[in-house]
């Protein structure tokens, strides 16, 4: 995943006893039930039918999804035991009465006063004022784009995106990026696509916006009309907007041109030097993402009528700030996001909703205390090593490849060994010290944690790269590679199993399930459809020969076309090309797993653990990364806004591609989770 996160499919059911005979131990086997593979395995599927299912079946049936969630799954149970501890943080911290400025007196001021939820009842929208008569007060074209810049540090997606990172090409240097940004809808195809629950959202949609405008006092009829001219205005940005798939091609989306071109060329209603200079950026060069994005945001901006313009503004922002005001604005926010758009039936309770948003406003400081309590020394070992064990299996590969040539092997080698492995925490800590903590008002903190946020990013434009940063906290289920830092990020949590401590898993598990789906497949990133086109040092520079590059992509092809023929919901299939650097990864990943588990001790002994196979037991830990469900209006907005292909695909999908599979689990010629060998994915 680049800085830049499951469904039920039925077939044939067969009975995995008589298919696998030596699974049949797993059911008699003394304390197999208390195993963390066996008791989840649902006997009553073939793994040659489905291995996910197989795989997680039986946990998937015994833990169907709360009211309060879209999916359910280890990801949740993870979470669950995060936000206890954190609980346990914030609550003591609230008690504390610590002095100011202080870690602890910006923790539990947070949680104090976002728990008071009738202190967020009676501030109504008072929080919000000053921003909301800045946008009332405009009254041209000038006046509305100073109330649209002035809400960008603020969180507030409108208009367009802008950050300050490196230089895709010069990653030594830190870079001012725009691009296409300003939909209150997951993606661009949730305004044209016409599957029926895709157009259901889409009318959902307007009517949230209707009832935001009568949340602020305007009429039934007055909101109608309002709602739907900025619906109009949202869909003619999203008609200009880029698809998924093609914002993962990193020379398209890389254009430099200086403040005064951009301008003069795409948008003569934004002086951007004079804008950036309001944010305290001079830069000489910006990186735009999407210049025919910007050329139709100016023909947008030129005839769109001013008051659709300030509507347009007023709701992102309340929309923006919803959960975090009074009762009625939060629950028409869930309303529309939570019900309509991923399934859930019901809010989660408030202290975890606090925990969440607290995770985003103070997410290093909570995380500094985490790890002091929750990540012990013996752990970051286990995952240093094992790094180290998937970097050399992953250089074995690329020794053996029939494909690539000497030249780039060479290349490829030398960039796997350049990468950086930051594992549990970060080595030093950011300096929070300027952010001012309250409890005068929820949404004013969240406000203060943002703009922060917004100020220590400026702040970075001019000074050396800071290739120490984290962009995600140690309480984080969830990893990256950096492509411009050719770094793999493992936050401490990545690596929990709920109910177990790291000492109490065997290597087959941890192999399939940390080095697998975690540190093979953030490494096997750095070498996927988008990673393999930056260099050791982290710059978009072309280092494969003409005829290795084709290979890669005629090998690529294979697994495009795999996924665009999986259909997890009537009429949408997985984007095989948006999603192709996950499932590369996924594939690349388990592969590397499964070299490196070859070399332990727990591999050459061959025993079983709960009447289960080493090799078995490491397939099955892969699955297990990836045991979750979810409701269908959250698949479906994976499907359409995500890289990453629903969880069950992420498991059948590699697993069919790989031999060892096929003898683990005694998979036939023409059952569904058997490919024919020239269908099969080979790239690494």
């Amino acid at each position: 995943m680049n800085p830049v996160l499951s469904t039920l499919r039925r077939g044939l059911l067969v009975s995995a006893l008589a298919a696998t005979p030596m699974l049949a131990q797993a059911v008699t086997q003394a304390g197999a039930t208390n195993d963390v593979l066996a008791s989840h395995i649902d006997h009553s599927v073939d793994p040659g039918v489905d291995f996910f299912s197989y795989a997680n079946g039986a946990w998937l049936k015994a833990h169907p999804i709360p009211a309060s969630e879209s999916q359910w799954g280890i990801g949740q149970e993870v979470q669950n035991e995060l936000y206890a501890d954190l609980r346990k943080i914030s609550e003591a911290a609230a008690k504390a009465h610590a002095p100011a400025g202080s870690d602890q007196q910006k923790i539990g001021d947070f949680w104090s006063t976002a728990m008071n939820q009738g202190l967020a009842d009676k501030l109504g929208l008072a929080p919000l004022q000053d921003e909301l008569a800045r946008i009332d007060a405009a009254h041209d074209l000038a006046s509305v784009l100073d109330a649209g810049f002035a809400l960008q540090p603020l969180g507030v997606d409108v208009l367009f995106s802008a950050g300050v990172y490196q230089d895709e090409k010069a990653s030594d240097r830190m870079a001012v990026h725009l691009s296409q940004g300003g939909l209150g809808l997951p993606d661009q195809s949730y305004y044209f696509n016409k599957e029926a629950g895709v157009a259901k959202v889409r009318q959902a949609y307007v009517q949230h916006l209707q009832k935001l405008f009568q949340l602020q006092g305007v009429s039934a009829a007055d909101a109608d009309a309002r709602a739907t001219k900025v619906m109009a205005f949202e869909t003619a940005l999203a008609g200009v907007s880029r698809p998924l798939e093609a914002l993962r091609d990193p020379q398209k989306n890389y254009n430099l041109l200086t403040p005064a071109e951009m301008t003069r060329k795409y948008t003569p209603a934004i002086d951007w030097q004079v804008r950036l200079a309001a944010w305290k950026l001079a830069p000489d060069q910006l990186n735009v993402g999407q210049p025919d994005f910007f050329a139709g945001l100016q023909k947008l901006l030129a005839s769109t009528p001013v008051p659709v313009l300030q509507d347009y503004l007023r709701l992102h922002l309340v929309d923006a700030y919803s959960s975090f005001l009074g009762q009625r604005f939060d629950d028409e926010h869930f309303d529309f996001y939570g019900k309509v758009l991923t399934g859930q039936q019901q809010q989660r309770p408030r202290w975890k909703r606090v925990l969440r948003a607290e995770n985003q406003t103070l997410g290093m400081i909570l995380g500094r205390i985490y790890v002091k309590d929750y990540f012990p020394a013996a752990s970051k070992a286990r995952y240093n090593a094992m790094v180290e064990a998937i970097r050399t299996a992953y250089a074995a590969r690329i020794r053996k490849l029939d494909w690539m040539s000497p030249e780039t092997k060479a290349k490829a080698e030398a960039k796997l060994a350049a990468i950086t492995k930051k594992v549990g925490y970060p080595d030093h800590w950011k300096d929070y010290s300027s952010l001012q903590i309250g409890r005068e008002s929820y949404a004013q903190n969240v406000m203060a944690g943002r703009r922060w946020e917004f100020a220590d990013m400026v702040s970075k434009f001019g000074k050396p790269v800071d290739r120490s940063e984290w962009d995600m906290t140690p309480q984080t289920y969830n990893a990256y590679y950096n492509p411009s830092n050719n770094e793999i990020v493992l936050p401490a949590a990545q690596f929990m199993i709920p109910g177990f401590k790291d000492d109490q898993l065997d290597d087959a598990v941890v192999y399939g399930y940390a080095a697998a789906s975690t540190i093979g497949h953030e490494m096997t990133h750095g070498f996927d459809d988008e990673g393999r086109q930056f260099d050791a040092q982290g710059n978009l520079k072309d280092w494969w020969t003409a005829q290795d590059a084709s290979r890669f992509q005629a090998r690529a092809q294979v697994m495009v076309n795999q996924f665009n023929a999986y259909q997890p919901l009537p009429g949408l299939h997985i984007n095989g090309q948006a999603s192709l650097g996950e499932n590369i990864a996924d594939f690349g990943g388990i592969l590397l797993g499964l070299d490196a588990f070859k070399q332990t001790a727990e591999y050459k002994a061959g025993k079983p653990v709960a009447g289960l196979m080493p090799l078995q037991r490491f397939f099955l830990g892969y699955a297990l990364g990836w045991l979750s469900q979810e409701r269908e209006g959250l698949l479906r907005q994976g499907l359409l806004s995500d890289v990453h292909a629903p969880a069950k695909w992420r498991v059948n999908g590699p697993m069919s591609n790989i031999p060892d599979f096929y003898k683990a689990f005694n998979v036939k010629p023409g059952q569904p989770m058997w490919r024919p060998a020239a269908q099969r994915v080979k790239i690494w």
